[in-house]
């Protein structure tokens, strides 16, 4: 039939393939088209939902472990579900995120929770469970305090992401790893708490001077390409195949004498590489999180110098570095918003886009569905009017993030942290009416 069609038309092979693309067009087209319209309607989705910011005010007589933040991690923010094409594709309905915040203001320390209006009461009732004596109150948002990035205002910004330098699987250093010290019944004044550096470093800072994190949370729904099978496979698949490729040079088949089958495998595993597989195949017990961390410095130009902000920024940088654990995995910093070289940024507009995107996705709260201009990777011609330092998603156990976000015991004695002073306790039954 080709043939036929050849013989009877004169056309050359250029006209054939401009043919050939004419007709195939509509393939690309029409993906492009439906990535469009399911961000469309994802943006239209998340506009409608409503958000209310909560803080959390910590009593005095902490005495739990990071342990009781954890399960309200796993009872409140893991809403385990499958959405189907219809859901999530015509509807463009998200999977729901959580954002835990931690805020110095003028050196007072602040703990924020923003969460969607619908789940507010299942968050209060868990955080009484595990903390009765705590207080929660509904705030207005301190992110529209400050305005927005302007080349020469008021106001110095600076800004980072951080990702995880080692594959996922691999967990930072939990509460857990600095042996018996967080476990509850020790004395306050024998416990070492990893938390307690970033409280006195958010509590150390002078009138003028910010610093915001944020801490995205949404159920585990990344995934990753098997190399094995050449499919996407979950965080729980994933990391298996990453154990057996770990253990591929070590393991060894055993054949019967014929060689014509085998009776097993037997795997020698090398003794630095047993505190990585064990402490791997403890965390696949864990409920994981898929997680974004960004945090702000801000220095009020009026009030403080820029040697000031500058040691407030270089300093922001190390606030995670007691959670490095070099046979596993650390935090590393990314998406700066600073260019280390000046031909890197020659016209200065990418450091001020880049300035913006920053704050504004802070107070957006945005990691897991960015605005369609920062959903395109663009050449790195381009960056210097696009720039596309799109988040990087990782993921972490709750008990990852319960380690870099809970309550400090007594044992933090920072003077700017407000803690309530009084138990909240109901009054008694037989008061006369």
């Amino acid at each position: 039939m080709i043939q036929d069609f050849l013989a009877t038309h004169d056309y050359n092979w250029i006209q054939m393939l401009i043919v050939a693309i004419g007709y195939l067009m509509p393939i690309p087209l029409s993906i492009i088209a439906f990535n469009l319209w399911h961000h469309y309607r994802t943006e239209r989705f998340i506009m409608g939902i409503k958000w209310v910011l909560l803080e959390i005010h910590i009593p005095r007589d902490v005495i739990k472990s990071p342990a009781a933040m954890e399960l309200i991690f796993t009872n409140a923010f893991f809403h385990k579900s499958k959405k189907g094409f219809w859901e999530q594709f015509m509807m463009g309905a998200p999977w729901m995120w959580f954002s835990l915040e931690m805020v110095s203001i003028d050196g007072r320390v602040h703990f924020y929770i923003r969460t969607p209006t619908r789940i507010r009461d299942l968050v209060e009732t868990q955080i009484y469970a595990q903390y009765p004596q705590a207080k929660v109150i509904e705030v207005d948002d301190y992110v529209f305090d400050i305005p927005q990035y302007k080349k020469g205002g008021n106001w110095d910004v600076w800004g980072c992401e951080f990702n995880k330098t080692k594959a996922d699987f691999l967990p930072i250093r939990t509460y857990k790893n600095f042996g018996d010290d967080m476990k509850t019944g020790i004395k306050e004044e024998f416990k070492i708490d990893p938390i307690t550096p970033t409280i006195e470093f958010l509590g150390s800072l002078p009138k003028g001077q910010q610093m915001w994190m944020q801490i995205i949370i949404r159920q585990n729904i990344k995934t990753y390409h098997s190399h094995r099978t050449g499919k996407h496979v979950d965080f729980y698949e994933a990391a298996n195949e990453y154990i057996k490729d770990l253990l591929a040079p070590y393991t060894r088949t055993l054949k019967n004498d014929d060689a014509t089958s085998s009776l097993g495998k037997m795997v020698a595993v090398p003794k630095y590489l047993e505190p990585v597989i064990n402490i791997i195949s403890e965390q696949l017990g864990q409920v994981h999180f898929d997680v974004g961390i960004r945090i702000i410095t801000l220095s009020d130009k009026r009030l403080c110098t820029n040697d000031q902000f500058n040691n407030l920024r270089r300093d922001a940088r190390l606030i995670f570095r007691q959670y490095s654990q070099p046979f596993s995995n650390e935090l590393n910093r990314i998406n700066s918003t600073q260019f280390d070289a000046p031909w890197a940024d020659p016209t200065g507009l990418a450091l001020d886009k880049i300035k913006k995107r920053m704050l504004d996705f802070y107070r957006l709260r945005t990691f897991f569905h960015p605005p369609l201009q920062y959903s395109i990777k663009y050449p790195a011609a381009l960056s210097i009017f696009f720039p596309s330092n799109n988040p990087q998603i990782i993921v972490m156990s709750a008990e990852e993030i319960a380690t870099i976000f809970h309550f400090p015991g007594m044992v933090s004695e920072t003077p700017s942290f407000k803690r309530i002073e009084s138990k909240i306790a109901k009054p008694p039954s037989n008061l006369p009416v």
